[in-house]
């Protein structure tokens, strides 16, 4: 058996810049094993699979690294919108879909036709905040990056903030180019912190910065990411709600990024949605792996 798959570039002005991102439609019962062979053969920020639910304009997603699966992310949801409405019958400027997580999780994207390109607009929900790290802890994150103290944002504090996948916010004043993960169990110092991964994020600009807890492979665009570094920067007064936050991203990876963070007051909390431009860049296929 072939996999057949749709190469698409998330959150990119053009094509052959932002995120690329392998999407799998239909392909049968494959199971944990080969999808994440897949995976690590493609060698992507991320690959998504998806299956029909039976239900119209709701597909069910599973979503790896090549190392493990995700129980969230940002731009593979994207993008595999912007592929359900490339290969959809549906000739509408603007398509609603619904993605069904591997934990029961389902998550609303818009997609829009824009003649080689697509955007799509994703409800992450409400940003759940714990409380920002004592002045000890923000100082060992610090150092397992290659930073000092001296270095970090003046007013803001390093603070965990989740849409669905927990990253550390590491707000910084200067040192996001040189920034490096130099700590060699940096996964597991975040572990211990209610975190998965760190974003670096220059708030002035706004700019971030993400890689694998390794800090062997850094991610061109993190939607996962950008949308919690916009509620931080709502929470902090650093922006307004309902204004538009323009991140940008992987301009030190060759591959820029923007991706658009809008945050709105929902009671007692903030809700987060993200935004981005897709491009389709290719087809491929694959062997199935063996099981």
């Amino acid at each position: 058996m072939t996999l057949r798959y749709r190469q698409v570039d998330v959150f990119a002005a053009s094509p052959y810049q932002g995120n690329g991102l392998a999407v799998f439609r239909d392909q049968g019962e494959l199971t944990v094993s080969q999808m994440q062979a897949v995976a690590r053969e493609l060698n992507q920020a991320e690959s998504i699979f998806l299956t029909s639910t039976g239900q119209p304009h709701q597909v069910a997603a599973r979503i790896f690294t090549p190392a493990e699966e995700l129980p969230f992310a940002g731009h593979p949801l994207l993008g595999a919108a912007a592929v359900l409405h490339l290969d959809g019958q549906d000739s509408r400027g603007e398509v609603s879909w619904e993605f069904r997580l591997a934990a029961d999780r389902v998550v609303p994207v818009r997609s829009q036709a824009h003649g080689s390109s697509f955007t799509a607009r994703m409800d992450q929900g409400p940003a759940s905040f714990l409380p920002p790290l004592p002045t000890d802890q923000a100082g060992v994150i610090l150092a397992g990056l290659g930073l000092d103290r001296s270095q970090q944002h003046a007013s803001l504090p390093l603070q965990v903030v989740s849409t669905g996948l927990p990253y550390l916010i590491v707000p910084l004043q200067t040192g996001i180019a040189e920034a490096r993960i130099v700590h060699p169990a940096f996964g597991d110092l975040l572990a211990t912190l209610g975190a998965k991964f760190a974003y670096l994020l220059d708030p002035a600009v706004p700019e971030g910065r993400t890689w694998d807890n390794a800090g062997g492979s850094e991610d061109p665009a993190t939607g996962s990411a950008a949308g919690p570094a916009g509620a931080f920067l709502v929470r902090h007064g650093l922006r307004r709600a309902g204004v538009c936050i323009h991140v940008r991203q992987g301009g030190r990876t060759g591959r820029p990024s923007e991706i658009r963070v809008t945050v709105e007051p929902d009671g007692a909390t903030l809700r987060v949605a993200v935004e981005g431009d897709i491009w389709p860049v290719g087809e491929g296929s694959l062997e199935v792996p063996p099981p």
